[in-house]
């Protein structure tokens, strides 16, 4: 299974997603994408579902020298979560890559106020929320949003991607109450490689798509 791009991802989650609906087992349901890349995906499930769009902006923490090889990550102003194990193999100390948690911390402010404004948060105590990216390749950032999410007492916290590594997967099951994964290949590596265009998502991209769902005649 490819995708075109993220919003072609999107609307076949959220034929799998409807499915559930239709049963009655989303109730009072938010939609929070992981920004950049989720937005689009997300977009399209709220659209769907008829339910709010909204954001939690979570950063990875990657090694010094390779911030793509990711060790950890934080959302708000939780601390940060590492993988203790990829620690130990890297020689790495949370003291060493304090400057890093920082900097993202920064990251994590400016985008939270750019895509929210005074805005708060939304409130997702006794609903369904369903967290969305565009993929699930380590699943650091999605683990520390669904720790973040679970403190706060939702009914029900599903995580909705369109493509993940499978080990990825296995591990989420415990972090979320329900995973929904469209495809699980064997021989994942990256998540762009299932997409055809994966361009970069802007921020104005991610303002534009909270600003077109929220003003939709059928959210409203």
């Amino acid at each position: 299974m490819r995708f075109h791009d993220r919003r072609h991802a999107g609307q076949e989650l959220a034929v799998r997603l409807m499915e559930w609906a239709a049963d009655g087992d989303l109730v009072n349901p938010v939609v929070l994408a992981l920004p950049r890349g989720g937005a689009p995906v997300a977009a399209e499930v709220a659209r769907a579902l008829k339910a709010p769009l909204d954001v939690l902006v979570a950063r990875k923490i990657g090694v010094p020298g390779h911030p793509e090889t990711g060790v950890g990550a934080i959302v708000g102003d939780d601390p940060p979560l590492f993988d203790r194990r990829a620690l130990e193999m890297l020689d790495l100390t949370e003291e060493r890559l304090s400057p890093d948690v920082a900097r993202e911390r920064n990251e994590l402010h400016r985008r939270e106020l750019l895509y929210r404004g005074d805005r708060p948060a939304p409130d997702v105590k006794d609903r369904a929320v369903i967290v969305i990216d565009d993929g699930l390749a380590t699943g650091a950032t999605a683990r520390a949003a669904l720790r973040y999410l679970r403190r706060r007492g939702p009914a029900r916290l599903i995580l909705a991607v369109p493509v993940c590594a499978p080990d990825s997967a296995a591990a989420m099951r415990s972090e979320a109450d329900d995973l929904v994964c469209l495809h699980q290949p064997p021989d994942f590596w990256a998540v762009g490689q299932w997409y055809d265009d994966f361009d970069q998502v802007s921020d104005d991209e991610v303002i534009e798509i909270l600003h077109e769902v929220s003003t939709s005649p059928s959210q409203s």
